[in-house]
C-alpha cells in the first residue's frame, strides 16, 4: 500500500507538470512553469490567495511574506495554470483550517524553485521514509497520534525548521502546513514531526497530532529536509 501511494503521489505531480507545461505551450507569456512541485517565498510583502487563475476571483487567504514570528512565509506550489489574465498563476497548498485548502497566486509574486525531496509517513505502520524521485534516503519509526487526536492523512510541506527549546520536541523540529484536531493547542494545533525525549513511545498512537521521532532520526531529516518538502500522510 505504502509503495503505490508513493507512486500514485509521484505521477500525481508529474501530470500536473506536464499539464501547466502543455497550458503554457503557445500562449504569449514569457513566464515558464517551475517543475512541480516547487517551494518558495513571497516576492512582494503580501500576496491574495484566491479560489481560481484570476484577478478578480474570490479569496481564499491572505498570506504575508513574513509571519507572527518574523520567519519568512514558505509556500508550496502543487500545480500550475494560465489564468484569465493571460499570466502564469501557481496554485499553492495553503497552511490553514481545513486541511487540504488550496489557492490560487499570480505567479509574478512567487520565487520557487523545484523540491525533489519529499516525506512520506504511514501512520498503520509507524514509519515515516525520506525519498528523493523512488530512491527512499531514510526510513524511521514515528509515533503518530492517538485515538481522538489522530494524526491527520492528506498532502502538506514542511513549513519552518528550528531547533526547539523545549527538550520535549527533541533536538529537531519542523512545523508543518497540517492541523490537528486539536485548535487550542500553540499555533492553532499545527502538526509538527519533532523529536522527542520519550523514545520509548515510538511506534505507539500517543500524541496529540504530531509525529515524533528519535533524536538520531531528527539530526538525519535535519540534514535532508529542506524547507518547503512536500509531507504526504496516509493511513496505511
Amino acid at each position: 500500500m505504502r509503495g503505490r501511494a508513493f507512486v500514485a503521489t509521484t505521477f500525481l505531480f508529474a501530470a500536473l507538470y506536464i499539464a501547466a507545461s502543455s497550458a503554457l505551450a503557445g500562449t504569449s507569456t514569457k513566464q515558464a512553469v517551475v517543475a512541480l512541485p516547487a517551494a518558495g517565498e513571497l516576492a512582494v510583502p503580501s500576496v491574495v490567495a484566491r479560489s481560481a487563475p484570476s484577478p478578480t476571483a474570490s479569496r481564499v487567504k491572505v498570506l504575508d511574506q513574513f509571519r507572527p514570528d518574523y520567519r519568512q512565509q514558505e509556500v508550496l506550489a502543487i500545480g500550475a495554470k494560465v489564468g484569465t489574465d493571460g499570466r502564469l498563476w501557481y496554485r499553492l497548498s495553503l497552511p490553514m483550517r481545513p486541511n487540504g485548502t488550496t489557492g490560487w497566486v499570480s505567479a509574478r509574486q512567487l520565487d520557487l524553485h523545484h523540491v525533489a525531496t519529499r516525506i512520506l509517513v504511514d501512520i498503520a505502520k509507524r514509519r515515516m521514509q525520506v525519498l528523493r524521485g523512488n530512491k527512499v534516503l531514510y526510513t524511521t519509526t514515528v509515533a503518530v497520534g492517538r485515538p481522538g487526536m489522530e494524526t491527520p492523512t492528506g498532502h502538506y510541506y514542511v513549513q519552518v525548521r528550528f531547533h526547539p527549546d523545549d527538550p520535549f520536541l527533541g533536538v529537531f523540529a519542523f512545523e508543518t502546513s497540517a492541523y490537528s484536531k486539536l485548535s487550542e493547542w500553540p499555533g492553532g494545533g499545527v502538526v509538527g514531526i519533532h523529536g522527542t525525549s520519550a523514545p520509548q513511545l515510538l511506534g505507539q498512537a500517543v500524541s496529540h497530532g504530531c509525529v515524533r521521532m528519535s533524536n538520531q532520526a531528527a539530526l538525519v531529516l535535519e540534514k535532508l529536509v529542506p524547507l518547503g518538502t512536500p509531507i504526504t500522510i496516509v493511513q496505511g
